[in-house]
């Protein structure tokens, strides 16, 4: 079973436990993913693949965390929470990101197997590195672990 049709067939169930929170970000979930059906010519019947659903997930969680910044900056914690709150369950179903160390050992290898020097080419570097990690890694700490190769 696919993780669009896993997390469709999870609908009823969290309907009937009455998590408010958890149903309301399945639905904005579903509802993201026959968007992007839609978008890309087939029908809202058909499911999506698994990293087509990842790849929407991690759009959802992005934004969720850019409201959250917004929010904050503007003092509205009590529109910041809900976000926080669908951000936590978002993130249940996004496989675990590389840490730090695992990222560090690929940009290594990366930046010596393409002859990388100076930090004109960190933009390269970084590229090949999220190529490498397949998109496990999280953008902002593959750049920071880029950066600290060339300090």
């Amino acid at each position: 079973m696919s993780k669009h049709e896993e997390i469709k067939a999870s609908l009823p169930e969290v309907m009937k436990s009455k998590d408010e929170v958890k149903l309301r970000t399945l639905r904005s979930m579903l509802t993201a993913f026959t968007n992007e059906l839609v978008a890309s010519g087939r029908t809202p019947q058909d499911c999506l693949t698994d990293e087509d659903v990842v790849k929407v997930i991690k759009r959802l969680a992005k934004q969720r965390k850019d409201s959250i910044e917004q929010y904050e900056a503007a003092e509205r914690q009590d529109l910041a929470d809900p976000e926080k709150a669908e951000l936590a369950v978002l993130e249940t179903y996004l496989p675990q990101t590389m840490n730090q160390d695992d990222i560090h050992s690929i940009a290594e290898a990366k930046k010596s197997e393409l002859g990388i020097e100076d930090k004109s080419k960190m933009g390269v570097l970084i590229g090949a590195v999220m190529k490498a990690t397949a998109g496990n890694a999280d953008g902002g700490d593959v750049k920071e672990v880029v950066e600290s190769l060339f300090e």
